[in-house]
């Protein structure tokens, strides 16, 4: 399996995982173009797509949607809530018929030769899901947009050899940041985003000898940097009840508008 980060963060989020029979990406909240140029250097065209899985709804995730499926045709795949919001998303526009294939939470299904696992996640939006992603040998996890974290969060993100993990802010930058109050709130809410610190935590719950890359997703522009965000959670790790240390971490941390390496899972 190959997984690549296309683009992270609240300006647009676009995630590929595939087999060499098998190409999915996850989320098309960029532009068909940068899209096509990013598909072009895995070596991959668009109309060889199997299917695009949507965690929901909001901008940063499918203002792309419209005009990419509509050129290519390709599956969509996502929870009857969060099909009901992205149809009433205004930049849309009409969509080809048949189009839209409904899957429901912990109910697995085959795309090719990858089972896809939804599960749901806590955010704001109709009805969200990261999505677990496996083959006979390898899985991988996307798991984005969640403000809290539970024990059945948990269970869907053990023994995967790698994940696209939410770190989206620093909880004192964001404090202290430019935010109003009401987006502050928001944000540091059970449905809104996970700082940085609570990666962490979460990752000790997860972290196994095989987990071979860890990809820091989904990082605030305003409220968070690269740096920090490595060593918040590197931090947290090492103080963490497990055997591992923050600086034995496989991680990388996706960038908003430069594609990440190919990681061949």
């Amino acid at each position: 399996m190959r997984l690549c980060s296309i683009a992270s963060g609240s300006s647009g989020n676009c995630i590929y995982v595939g087999s060499e029979q098998t190409h999915l990406l996850i989320d098309t909240g960029i532009s068909k173009k940068r899209i096509d140029e990013s598909l072009a250097e895995l070596g991959i065209k668009g109309e060889e797509l199997n299917g695009i899985l949507v965690t929901h709804e909001h901008a940063d995730h499918i203002q792309g949607l419209g005009v990419f499926s509509r050129k290519y045709g390709v599956p969509i795949y996502a929870t009857k809530g969060t099909i009901s919001g992205i149809m009433e998303y205004k930049g849309l526009g009409k969509m080809p018929e048949g189009l839209y294939h409904e899957v429901s939470i912990d109910q697995s299904f085959l795309i090719g030769d990858l089972e896809v696992n939804p599960f749901a996640i806590s955010h704001d939006a109709n009805e969200p899901s990261g999505f677990r992603i496996e083959n006979s040998t390898k899985s991988v996890a996307i798991a984005t947009d969640l403000g809290v974290y539970d024990d059945y969060t948990v269970e869907n993100l053990k023994n995967l050899d790698a994940i696209v993990l939410e770190a989206n802010h620093d909880v004192h930058m964001l404090e202290v940041g430019p935010y109003p109050y009401y987006l502050k709130q928001r944000v540091l809410g059970n449905r809104g985003h996970l700082s940085n610190e609570l990666t962490g935590r979460l990752l000790c719950n997860i972290l196994h000898d095989n987990l071979k890359y860890i990809m820091l997703g989904h990082l605030s522009k305003e409220n968070n940097y690269e740096e920090l965000a490595r060593e918040t959670v590197k931090l947290e790790v090492t103080m963490g009840n497990t055997p591992f240390k923050g600086e034995d971490l496989p991680l990388l941390v996706a960038n908003r508008d430069v594609m990440s390496k190919i990681l061949d899972v």
